[in-house]
């Protein structure tokens, strides 16, 4: 493009007068929705969710960071519209592509997500235009996939359209860091794409913050990084507990002295392994390349073993925790406390709250579960409704199991004292129970 095309460029983004497409208006799409309609954006979001759709378009969000009155604001002004019909597209001057990047059982990469939203793409697509991929992936799927697909039309990126990856930093329930707040990495297949890229990203910063890099190759690994280095040391805290149990030293209280370390450290904290849709699968991403490289990435996989194996290794701490107490796991009722995969939202994908409960079902357990945001889950194959949250929730139990740390569950009074407490996460610390114990 001409350098008067960049200057026009320029000049609408600060109008206000670029159109904002959104591809998947999900955990992250719907926020960067709101996000560009809240500063003054057109924007057209796309998703194959038809009563989603609608929803949307009646004000009602789906997303807990994403408040209805929020939402409302931008669609009655006019400027947020969500369609099912991927013809919205056609209005977008910019796309973001913000659909899920799952793996299969073998661990293997499912790009089918991106693939159908680079169509919808692709038939829209027209000179000048700007596409930035959001979705997490292995580094290589910008110029690989992105491209070729979006160029099948006849168009060349970097010289008739802009193609830029730039990933998500979403952090659902995290109120302060948001959209709007969270420094942001962008890297073009031309360095005019990351520009342009970049720009847009900054306008919906009050302090732009955005780090341009030479490829989209660094962003996408960059973004895997990310999500490998907490993936590596929750593992390493979640090993370092069952190490500290055999030697009767409280984790919980290492933990907590190495963080009076002002500098070199940063404290991670043991649980039932990391869940959700980032943490368990963007790290196989980079394991999965590494292979074409003839490299094995043996921290990575290490560390996705350790993690995977903490829902067992729990089970058998509330065994023999039981069964100090003189309470058999087989038929015993118990309660567990948070089904989602992590403390604030109602996600429930990759929970290992979940795959625990499933864990005690097979060992002859009746279980019920409470969750403040999750009203009902499958467990081992059976519906289970949610039990209301109060202090008498835990009456006629006989084992009471943490799994998320909800700060709910810190406002309870006083669990029964016939109940034994198995506290996975750390959220209750010692209550001074009778029959308590924490990983």
């Amino acid at each position: 493009m001409t350098a008067v095309d960049d200057a026009e460029f320029d000049r609408r983004v600060a109008a206000r007068s670029v159109v904002v497409g959104i591809v998947g208006l999900g955990y992250v799409g719907l926020p960067l929705a709101v996000a560009h309609a809240e500063v003054g954006f057109d924007v057209v979001g796309f998703d194959t969710d038809g009563e989603r759709c609608d929803a949307l378009n009646g004000g009602r969000s789906h997303v807990e960071d994403i408040a209805d009155e929020r939402l409302a604001t931008q669609v009655s002004a006019g400027r947020l519209t969500a369609s099912a019909d991927r013809s919205v597209l056609d209005r977008a001057d910019v796309v973001f592509i913000c659909v899920p990047t799952p793996s299969d059982r073998h661990q293997t990469p499912d790009l089918s997500y991106v693939r159908e939203a680079l169509t919808s793409v692709a038939a829209s697509l027209a000179p000048g235009d700007l596409v930035i991929l959001q979705s997490t992936t292995y580094p290589g799927t910008t110029t690989e996939v992105c491209a070729p697909a979006l160029e099948a039309g006849g168009l060349r990126a970097g010289l008739d359209f802009h193609l830029a990856f730039s990933p998500e930093r979403v952090d659902p329930g995290n109120a302060e860091w948001t959209v709007a707040t969270t420094p942001k990495v962008v890297g073009g297949v031309t360095p005019e794409c990351g520009r342009r890229a970049a720009l847009l990203l900054e306008s919906l910063m009050p302090t732009p913050e955005v780090r341009q890099v030479s490829t989209p190759a660094a962003a996408e690994m960059a973004k895997l990084l990310e999500n490998t280095y907490r993936a590596v040391n929750i593992a390493l805290v979640n090993e370092l507990a069952q190490l500290c149990h055999r030697m009767g030293i409280d984790v919980w209280e290492v933990i907590d002295a190495a963080a009076t370390k002002p500098f070199g450290f940063e404290a991670f904290r043991p649980g039932i392994g990391p869940g959700g849709h980032c943490i368990p699968v963007d790290p196989q991403y980079l394991s999965w390349k590494a292979r074409e490289f003839d490299f094995r990435t043996e921290f990575i996989d290490l560390a996705a073993d350790t993690n995977q194996g903490m829902a067992d290794y729990v089970l058998g701490r509330i065994r023999a925790f039981a069964d100090r107490h003189g309470v058999a796991l087989a038929g015993a009722r118990v309660l567990c406390l948070g089904a989602a995969f992590k403390a604030g939202v109602s996600d429930i994908r990759n929970s290992r709250a979940i795959r625990v409960m499933e864990l005690l079902v097979d060992g002859g357990a009746r279980v019920e579960f409470a969750d403040p945001l999750v009203d009902e889950l499958e467990v081992s194959g059976e519906r289970h409704k949610a039990i209301s949250i109060g202090p008498t929730m835990a009456a006629g139990f006989d084992l009471v199991v943490v799994l998320v740390a909800h700060p709910v569950w810190g406002e309870l009074h006083a669990l029964p004292d016939a109940a034994l407490v198995f506290d996975a996460v750390g959220a209750l610390e010692a209550r001074g129970h009778p029959a308590y114990e924490r990983l």
